[in-house]
């Protein structure tokens, strides 16, 4: 119990990522003896992550097929009325979210999100928070919707009872989702603070303040020398673009040699400009203005990213993250939450939801982002896809669902011979295969669930259980399963939310056996409170990726968070009763 509780806090606190956190928690309690050495990693072969591995594979390979695009698509023609963009975006978010990881639906729609409200002039601050509480409602509705849902589908099963199939969620699920979506789209998004931040790197950052033109005048000791050559050492220097005669040279190579007469448009602070003319002998090219000189900003390759949650930019600086010489990118701006960050750029350790604009180069934006963990914000190009692609993806998903849902075999035979039979027939790369699973997810299940099994075999889960049966002996059988839901969610708020599951589960069935009851309500009840974390950003990485794209802060989510969690409470527990009965 002292293990999970230093765990719970690790884990609350974000000092440490979860998934270290949950290999710190597994390594200690096979040292202290509570799990066998032997099976300390056996949960790595647990069905519930092998499943939740192919949901990301198929995911991307909907994602190529152009099948979730041309939903995207459609949604660019919606009108300027702030509630029908609410209502169409929050709706289509939910709907893919019941299909494909709930992250991955709502990055899709995120940059129609900001062109829309740029075009009509609403806020993007409407729009956002809005469309992630609606991936998060989706998930609800199918076994593959969300991790909790697999897990929970996979204790039924380890308690001796059949696995919960493809759409036994949707019953109950599908309710609260519904009565979510039109409360978001009546009156939630009212409620939150309606912040008209800036909706395109123009406005977001003010790129003509970070240029700077220089010369390389004759006897400059640039003169000569190679690009790279200019900002060794601590020297925080992002050369954008060289204007050499007539001809334009955005975001140069490297390797490139600089010449008498060249001007470099810089983005340096005032100390590493002045190493330039002072110590490189460069001048200034007072002569041009540089927001209508020979390189204007709007003639930059501009993309606005964010950074997504648990990629590898989180918590490293564009200097850790060799963004420049790996990738032939510069960092131009950083904005978070709405507030464009000034300094040296170079140094700031950069967060979760931060917006960065990155000038470029030669290499495709499509295939530098994805290695980086930076998801596009700037209007892209929707491919829709070949009839032939739309048709091969959905019929391969289709037959995997219907296998599943009709008990043929397992979820995760299903869903692995899916995402097997959308690589061989070429819709996912072999090098996207392993790109496309979020490897500190899996890490984080392969973990937890041995630590699980201790707090079981220690008898931790009897004991908490025990206080919840003493207390749902003084009261009425649905307030033990309100407790269950409102403790789950809250617990979700602070943890990830397949942490919350993998932990409240064990002691959901616990209660059942105690109680004499089925299991199905509160195993229910905990896939749905682990689901529903819309109180804090930290909750889960769709809250998280708006905050910076939002001009969000902490304390906004709960504005609409906490009366969407009443409602579900109020939904869920009736319709967990009545479609699975206690059966005392």
């Amino acid at each position: 119990m002292a293990i999970l509780a230093v765990m719970l806090v690790l884990f609350a606190t974000s000092k440490v990522r979860y998934d270290l956190v949950a290999l710190m928690g597994l390594i200690t309690v096979t040292l202290m003896g509570a799990i066998p050495a032997e099976e300390a990693f056996l949960g790595f072969g647990h069905p519930a992550v092998i499943t939740v591995a192919a949901v990301l594979i198929i995911s991307r390979g909907l994602l190529n097929s152009g099948l979730v695009d041309a939903l995207v698509g459609l949604v660019s023609r919606v009108g300027d009325n702030l509630i029908i963009q609410i209502a169409v975006l929050t709706s289509l978010v939910a709907v893919c979210s019941a299909f494909i990881n709930n992250v991955g639906a709502l990055a899709l729609f995120m940059p129609v999100a900001l062109k829309i409200a740029s075009r009509s002039g609403n806020p993007a601050s409407g729009l956002l928070m809005p469309m992630a509480f609606g991936s998060l409602l989706g998930g609800l509705t199918t076994l593959i919707g969300t991790p909790p849902n697999i897990i929970i589908a996979t204790f039924r099963a380890e308690a001796g009872l059949e696995a919960f199939r493809m759409f036994e969620f949707a019953p109950v699920g599908g309710l609260i989702a519904i009565s979510g979506v039109v409360f978001i789209v009546l009156v939630g998004w009212r409620l939150v603070p309606r912040r008209k931040g800036a909706t395109s790197p123009e406005d977001r950052f003010d790129i003509g303040t970070y240029l700077t033109e220089l010369r390389i005048p004759e006897g400059s000791s640039a003169e000569g020398k190679p690009l790279s050559a200019i900002d060794e050492g601590d020297h925080e220097i992002s050369v954008v673009a060289i204007a050499r005669g007539e001809r334009r040279l955005p975001a140069p190579s490297r390797t490139r040699i600089l010449r008498r007469d060249d001007v470099l448009i810089v983005r340096a602070d005032t100390d590493n400009l002045k190493y330039l003319t002072d110590d490189l002998g460069m001048e200034m090219a007072e002569d041009s203005d540089p927001a209508e000189g020979t390189v204007r900003p709007e003639d930059l390759v501009l993309a606005e990213v964010v950074v997504a949650p648990g990629s590898r930019a989180e918590g490293r600086t564009a200097v850790n993250l060799n963004l420049r010489r790996r990738y032939g990118v510069n960092l131009l701006g950083v904005s978070r939450q709405g507030s464009s960050l000034r300094g040296r750029l170079g140094n700031v350790r950069l967060r979760a939801g931060d917006v960065l604009l990155l000038q470029v180069g030669e290499e495709p934006v499509a295939d530098i982002l994805p290695e980086m963990g930076f998801l596009p914000l700037a209007e892209r190009g929707l491919k829709l896809g070949m009839p032939r692609r739309l048709m091969a993806s959905g019929g391969v998903f289709a037959l995997a669902l219907l296998a599943a849902a009709v008990g043929l075999v397992p979820a995760q035979v299903s869903l692995v011979t899916a995402a097997l039979a959308m690589v061989l027939i070429g819709l996912i790369a072999p090098r996207e295969i392993y790109d496309s699973i979020d490897w500190s997810i899996i890490v984080l299940l392969g973990a937890m669930i041995p630590v699980s099994a201790a707090l079981e075999t220690t008898g931790g889960a009897q004991f908490i259980a025990d206080g919840l049966l003493a207390l749902s002996s003084r009261t009425p059988p649905w307030m033990t399963v309100t407790i269950v839901l409102v403790g789950t969610m809250f617990l979700s708020d602070l943890v990830n939310n397949a942490a919350a599951t993998v932990l409240v589960a064990p002691i959901a069935l616990r209660v059942a056996i105690g109680m004499g009851a089925s299991p199905d309500p509160l195993l229910m009840a905990v896939a749905i409170g682990a689901s529903c974390a819309f109180l804090t950003p930290i909750g889960h990485q769709s809250n998280t990726l708006v905050m910076g794209p939002g001009g969000y802060q902490f304390g906004d989510y709960w504005r609409m968070g906490l009366p969407l969690e009443i409602i579900v409470v109020l939904v869920g527990v009736p319709a967990l009763l009545w479609i699975w009965p206690l059966g005392l």
